[in-house]
């Protein structure tokens, strides 16, 4: 397949090329798709043979949800027969943004695009590219990100591309994404609203809208192989670079000198070493290691934005072996560290006293 690669600007839209976009996805093609999280791939809501089309790009399993992305709230009431009150509290102080909502789902959607649930995910993207590129497609465009499954997300076009070249058939290039993770996911179809995915929009955030309790659902933490996904990246492996991946936790100094240590027995066998590091502990590190700085240990945000573009660089810098800090579990902080630990297959060095 002959992929089209067209870039846009936000600040001035070409609209010919947005409605090549949409007519893509309209005749049952595919489209990649900057938005303000990640690069999204997107195809028909209401298409299952887009959707399965969306799983064959990506080599996803088919139970794993897609999530429906809208341009216009009013157009919930065509994806889920039931809207609840809560729901219309997050869309008024969250969307467009980076949130996720899952409903339970109207017959129009096909199971295809819902991982075979009788629930559907919602978001609406506050990317402008990405709402114009939607209203032309119809309204409703199912979307994974754009990446080969368990590889990191994209966050620029240029790994979009080197996905999903040959695989779809448009990608448009708007540039790097402003957030950086993957929208929060929250269910509403329970009595207790359950976060089944954290990212920007947080726990306490969501809790202070609703007024009420907001739990965590514990799949986040354990990977139960037996039970289907209720929301992307809930089960499979994800986020994973080619290099093996180590978390080091524990008091900064002794984490340091940890990795050190890690890290030049690794270069006595002729590996090159990468570090994933807060800027605060830079200077200690060996000067032979490639070292990322994803900023503050006290700034969440900013590890958060660069986390995937961190993972798919030390790709590109042919990484042997990585080793990250642990970071600060709370706020967007513990979003970073659930794709950290799911990027690691779980696998954390604790460094106790």
């Amino acid at each position: 397949m002959n992929t089209e690669i067209v870039t846009l600007d936000e600040k001035e839209i070409d609209p010919v090329i947005i409605a090549r976009a949409g007519e893509i996805i309209k005749n049952g093609g595919l489209v990649a798709f900057p938005t303000e999280t990640v690069y999204g791939l997107g195809g028909d809501a209401f298409n299952p043979d887009s959707s399965k089309k969306i799983y064959a790009a990506k080599g996803r399993p088919s139970d794993n949800p897609l999530i429906v992305h809208i341009a216009d709230t009013e157009d919930l009431k065509k994806v889920t027969p039931e809207i609840p009150v809560s729901a219309q509290k997050l869309a008024d102080a969250f969307w467009p943004g980076p949130l996720t909502m899952i409903f339970k789902k109207s017959p129009d959607i096909p199971r295809e695009t819902t991982g075979g649930l009788d629930t559907v995910a919602v978001r609406m993207p506050s990317d402008r590219i990405a709402a114009e590129f939607i209203k032309a497609a119809g309204g409703f465009v199912a979307a994974p990100s754009a990446n080969l499954s368990g590889k990191p997300s994209p966050t620029e076009a240029r790994y979009v591309i080197e996905d999903m070249n040959g695989r779809i058939d448009m990608i448009i290039d708007g540039g790097e994404s402003q957030v950086g993770l993957e929208s929060t996911i929250v269910d509403l179809t329970e009595d207790t609203p359950v976060i089944l995915r954290p990212g920007y929009i947080t726990e306490k955030m969501i809790s202070e809208v609703l007024g009420s309790e907001v739990i965590f659902d514990k799949a986040i933490v354990e990977v139960a192989s037996d039970v289907a996904p209720k929301a992307p990246g809930m089960k499979y492996r994800h986020y994973a670079p080619k290099a093996p991946l180590t978390i080091v936790e524990g008091d900064p100094g002794d984490v340091v000198a940890k990795i050190n240590e890690l890290g030049n027995q690794d270069n006595a066998c002729g590996k090159k070493v990468a570090v994933i590091a807060s800027s605060e502990n830079i200077p200690g590190y060996d000067g032979s290691f490639i070292i990322k700085d994803v900023g503050s240990f006290d700034h969440e945000e900013e590890a958060a934005h660069l986390l995937f573009k961190t993972l798919r660089e030390l790709d590109d810098q042919g990484a042997d072996v990585i080793y990250s800090e642990a970071f600060k579990e709370s706020g967007v902080g513990y979003a970073t560290m659930n794709r950290l630990i799911k990027a690691a297959g779980h696998h954390i060095l604790k460094i106790r006293r």
